[in-house]
């Protein structure tokens, strides 16, 4: 049967990392793919404003905040000072290579490539912007999330900034009011700090990384109090107002108290939402979630079975390798392999704040939650050698085991590196490890990393 030119066996409808991953998977295994990608420049959110820039900008902060203390360590402090236009430089150039690469890769003529925006004409049929129509047996959906629009009194009409604004700062902002404890509002709070601007972060919630343990949210809200900024948290906003060209007013409840602020540079970090409109998915069949996320199962299936979702568009974790992972299973499972489902009891998370915040696995809550029997220990970074030289005291490391056999269900770590430490306790978690066998293991003196065999000792005697 001769083939029809815009029939293929797999749509990807967008090409970050979720999408890439799908179409290099289907790829692979022998499918007619097409991506269709409506963003002005290819690479997705991570390569272009999300992951990659933020920590090049972060990190060059934290260069700076490490040279600022010069007298800790031994050599004449020089009051170093942030340089702003060479910071954007390195984090252009460097940015720049990698959308390249990712350009390629879906420029290489594995796949047809349509610079687009796309909808759903019926459940097999995508319909382009200029009215070409492709067609397809499989469909995946990784289209990502944009920055959401609370419904906070005044939003929408004061000019606020967005962590894109941030990340293209061409000055830096005297003061700066941030909106949200998340992630983002974290990471980027104290890029802000460090660099010049005075910061005051106004958080909803009880305590900011509310997702996180609490004494991991303590330990960053700690410290970032010490550099100088104001966190408050319990906050309610109730209005805000552009008072003029230039001044926004910030209403809010803080302590049952009414309380008001005055800032030029207004930072909504209040997380993200999916961007699943204009694909006219509900007039087809594919169920959304209130929150406007695609519903799928454990294989990346949306209500529709020949349509699957990954990425920030369905979720539940707006995490790249876990974007990943979703868009690999969902293109192996769409071409009739037996992928593993995906699953989250071994989810990592990184916080890129100083100091840094790394989990993997179950943690306490979780495992009170579904009544599993653990024990935990835990041990300080001030109280560990290689940390103090390093004057890296900030934090402690936890283990949770399984009460009776000892395996590793789950880990925290906060503190200097810790997105690094954190995974060699991902690879126990993942295999199942159990302390005992972790204690038997060599942990190289002096490292940071030898700060975990502590706790597994402790619980190896223990169990």
């Amino acid at each position: 049967m001769k083939q029809v030119d815009n029939r293929y066996d797999f749509i990807v409808i967008g090409g970050g990392s979720a999408g890439y991953a799908a179409a290099r998977t289907a790829n692979e295994l022998g499918a007619r793919v097409a991506v269709v990608d409506s963003a002005d420049e290819l690479g997705g959110l991570c390569i272009l404003r999300g992951c990659m820039p933020s920590k090049t900008l972060i990190y060059s902060a934290e260069a700076l905040h490490l040279a600022r203390q010069g007298k800790v360590f031994g050599f004449e402090d020089q009051k170093p000072r942030a340089d702003l236009a060479a910071m954007q430089q390195r984090k252009k150039e460097i940015i720049a290579e990698f959308a390249d690469y990712r350009s390629g890769q879906l420029q290489d003529g594995r796949f047809s490539l349509f610079r687009s925006k796309a909808k759903f004409v019926d459940a097999h049929t995508l319909e382009l912007t200029d009215g070409k129509r492709l067609h397809a047996d499989r469909f995946i959906l990784a289209t990502g999330s944009q920055i959401a629009k609370p419904p906070i009194t005044g939003l929408d009409q004061v000019t606020f900034k967005t962590s894109d604004d941030v990340l293209e700062l061409s000055e830096i902002p005297e003061e700066v009011v941030v909106l949200g404890g998340g992630i983002v509002a974290c990471e980027l709070a104290q890029f802000l700090n460090r660099i010049g601007s005075k910061v005051t972060l106004l958080q909803r919630s009880d305590r900011i990384l509310k997702d996180f343990p609490q004494q991991a949210s303590l330990c960053v809200r700690d410290k970032f109090e010490k550099e100088g900024m104001i966190v408050k948290t319990g906050v309610s906003i109730e209005a805000l107002e552009q008072i003029n060209e230039q001044t926004i007013r910030i209403d809010f409840l803080h302590d049952g108290k009414k309380e008001s602020l005055e800032t030029t540079f207004l930072f909504h970090a209040l997380g993200r939402t999916p961007s699943t409109d204009g694909l006219n998915l509900q007039a087809i069949g594919v169920e959304l979630e209130d929150s406007g996320h695609v519903r799928a199962n454990a294989f990346q299936q949306s209500s529709l079975p020949h349509i699957y979702a990954a990425g920030d568009c369905t979720g539940p974790h707006e995490i790249v390798h876990v974007a990943i992972r979703q868009g690999e299973t969902a293109a192996a499972h769409a071409l009739g392999q037996s992928p593993e489902p995906i699953m989250y009891d071994h989810l990592l998370g990184v916080v890129f704040t100083d100091p840094q915040v790394a989990t993997v696995g179950l943690l306490p809550a979780e495992l009170e939650k579904r009544g599993i029997e653990f024990l935990s220990a835990d041990y300080p970074f001030d109280d560990h050698g290689k940390s103090i030289l390093m004057e890296a005291k900030h934090g402690y490391v936890a283990v949770h085991a399984d009460k009776k056999t000892g395996v590793v269900l789950g880990a925290e770590c906060v503190g200097k590196d810790a997105g690094e430490l954190i995974q060699a306790l991902s690879v126990a978690v993942s295999l199942r490890a159990t302390v005992h066998q972790l204690a038997k293991a060599d942990w190289y003196h002096p490292t940071l990393s030898e700060i975990w065999t502590y706790p597994i000792e402790d619980l190896a005697e223990e169990i």
